[in-house]
């Protein structure tokens, strides 16, 4: 990450994300860290020069429903990660998803790399509203939305 490409997560959230030193995913970062995602995954996520958020992923076999096609689970685990790489500036790690909405557009077979981007449309003290779309060779398979909370610390918790 370069001074001018902007963080991608919040300090306390960096261990959840390893760079890719090598191989076809280099210049990426990659899911780490969160048992879920590292059976689930692998995510990747690259901020972009104009300061938005590119996610992706490879379909595997083990991404795969019945009818060979990206499992309704998989795309939603993997736009449950996106949404908070959109929303990277959450700042706490206290953080979870309060709801999330999807439309299943187009299915996707193994070996397709599935890119997600996306946008943060509103802000508020505890709440982050963002939206997102998925595509496959720039055809949209997947959107999405959801609302991220951040949960109050145990301190301000009453016992």
């Amino acid at each position: 990450m370069t001074e001018s490409t902007p963080a991608l997560t919040s300090p306390g959230r960096q261990n959840f994300i390893r760079d890719v030193m090598d191989g076809e995913w280099k210049g990426w970062s990659a899911s780490a860290n969160d048992p879920f995602n590292d059976t689930t995954g692998p995510f990747y996520v690259r901020a972009q020069d104009d300061g938005s958020v590119l996610c992706a992923m490879r379909v595997e076999k083990k991404h795969l429903n019945g009818g060979d096609m990206m499992h309704g689970g998989a795309f939603m685990t993997f736009a449950d990660f996106c949404l908070f790489a959109f929303a990277s500036g959450l700042g706490d790690d206290d953080s979870v998803t309060l709801s999330f909405n999807c439309e299943f557009l187009k299915g996707v077979p193994q070996g397709a790399t599935v890119y997600g981007t996306g946008e943060v449309i509103r802000r508020t003290r505890r709440m982050v509203f963002v939206r997102g779309l998925m595509r496959v060779d720039d055809v949209a398979v997947f959107s999405f939305s959801g609302v991220l909370t951040k949960l109050p610390s145990a301190a301000a918790t009453p016992a």
